[in-house]
């Protein structure tokens, strides 16, 4: 198969410099802003954005090397298959985040609910729109018993070196 490669389009700036203590996901509404900074040579792209309440982000998690198929998530003590999980450590290191969009500056957005490590690079950026997103979820696996963890837990520092 034919080699794939991506290059950035941008760079998240957040207040998290090192992946520990960094929330795990966007959902747990701890209030972290941040900016995404768009390289110049995008920033025409951004036209019409700012009509938008939330963005999806997707990124390279460039601090995370390797990847596990089996691993401990977070927010349990048991081992689940990779895919069954949001663990950084993936076969190809790529998250979505999504994140309120608070506005608008040239080719800077001030984002909030950012789960993302200060220089991520950012791949790509769309609009959330959720009739456009499957509807809500029915089966939530593994997590059902333990999403009330969300709000206090933050990353530990396993899946990076």
């Amino acid at each position: 198969m034919k080699r794939i490669t991506y290059s950035p389009i941008g760079v998240i700036h957040s207040p998290y410099k090192k992946p520990e203590g960094t929330p795990i996901q966007p959902g747990s509404r701890i209030e972290v802003a941040g900016t995404v900074e768009v390289f110049d040579k995008f920033a025409e792209g951004l036209k019409d954005l700012e009509g938008f309440s939330h963005i999806i982000l997707v990124c390279h998690f460039h601090l995370v090397s390797g990847y596990e198929l089996q691993v401990f998530p977070f927010m349990d003590d048991r081992e689940h298959g990779v895919f069954a999980t949001r663990s950084p450590r993936r076969p190809n290191p790529i998250g979505i985040s999504v994140v309120r969009l608070d506005g608008i500056e040239k080719n800077i957005l001030r984002v909030s609910h950012l789960d993302i490590v200060d220089g991520t690079p950012v791949l790509d950026l769309k609009p959330h729109v959720s009739r456009f997103d499957a509807g809500r979820p029915e089966r939530i696996g593994w997590l059902e018993d333990h999403i009330q963890k969300l709000r206090e837990t933050k990353d530990d520092g396993r899946f990076t070196p």
